[in-house]
């Protein structure tokens, strides 16, 4: 998660913001950027909408997708052009809960998974290699996509999941027709990532040198709840969220598969390492 609370992306409410530019983004899509810019300015300011404010998704729908077995929400008409969403790390499908009806409205089709290691998101198999690597999680996507009958999407993210939506849009750029990418990681080079920063940058991302302790694994297995509410706080110092809203979330980071998903992302499978040099190259 990236947690400068100095940028002007921390001081924005995220969800409005990714429901704006999906806005803009539709609206290009089917030549109606005028009325578009309309509905994004009311997402942005605040105003009431019919489609918002929404506590959850209706339900759940479940799909085997090479891998896994992928819960996903789904709202607007079967037939409209697919758009994904893409949620990060801390959080889960509710980041989107107010967007996708803003979307279903304008007649898209929207997809919005639990990535791996979320909500009842699970793997098909024991002994399935859990890896948290961002080509892993991409893929897990195209085999969604795959299941669906989804040749080519647009994709919207953030943190990790604006990461998985880069690298689907560099390694199978046939199957992503448009990106909205915001707030986290994008696709860097490993080795630019060794240079040290200055100290007060270093502190922003002092859960990863946790993370790579045993001490940080037992500790974020044991306090996973209080970590990540800590997460929410330090990222977004300006959403006052309450505490129904955050447990809507934190139900989800109950799947088994969460911190060994965790752990592995400082290592990775061997299987993904090409695929890795392919996006830093």
């Amino acid at each position: 998660m990236n947690t400068n609370t100095n940028s002007e992306e921390a001081k924005l409410d995220r969800r409005r913001f990714l429901g704006a530019a999906l806005m803009s983004v539709a609206a290009a899509q089917l030549g109606i950027i005028g009325s578009a810019r309309a509905d994004s300015k009311k997402v942005v300011s605040g105003e009431t909408s019919k489609s918002t404010n929404n506590k959850s998704f209706a339900s759940l729908k479940q799909i085997d997708a090479d891998l896994l077995n992928v819960a996903y929400a789904e709202a607007g008409p079967a037939d409209g052009r697919p758009v994904i969403l893409l949620h990060g790390w801390p959080y889960d499908i509710h980041s989107f809960v107010d967007v996708a009806p803003l979307l279903a409205e304008k007649g898209y089709r929207v997809i919005v998974p639990y990535l791996r290691g979320y909500g009842t998101t699970r793997f098909l198999s024991d002994e399935t290699f859990r890896n948290g690597e961002p080509a892993a999680v991409a893929a897990d996507i195209i085999a969604l996509m795959d299941a669906l009958k989804i040749d080519k999407t647009i994709l919207a993210g953030f943190d990790w999941g604006a990461r998985t939506a880069d690298v689907i849009a560099a390694l199978w750029p046939e199957r992503c027709k448009a990106l909205v990418s915001l707030s986290g990681y994008l696709i860097g080079s490993q080795e630019s990532g060794k240079i040290p920063l200055p100290p007060k940058a270093e502190l922003e991302w002092w859960y990863q040198f946790y993370f790579a302790t045993e001490r940080g694994r037992e500790g974020y297995d044991k306090n996973r709840h209080d970590f990540a509410k800590l997460i929410w706080q330090q990222a977004s110092p300006k959403w006052n969220f309450d505490d129904a809203t955050f447990e809507r979330s934190a139900a989800s980071f109950e799947n088994p598969d969460m911190l060994r998903l965790r752990s592995i992302i400082i290592g990775g499978d061997k299987a993904w390492l090409k695929a890795k040099r392919n996006m830093t190259t």
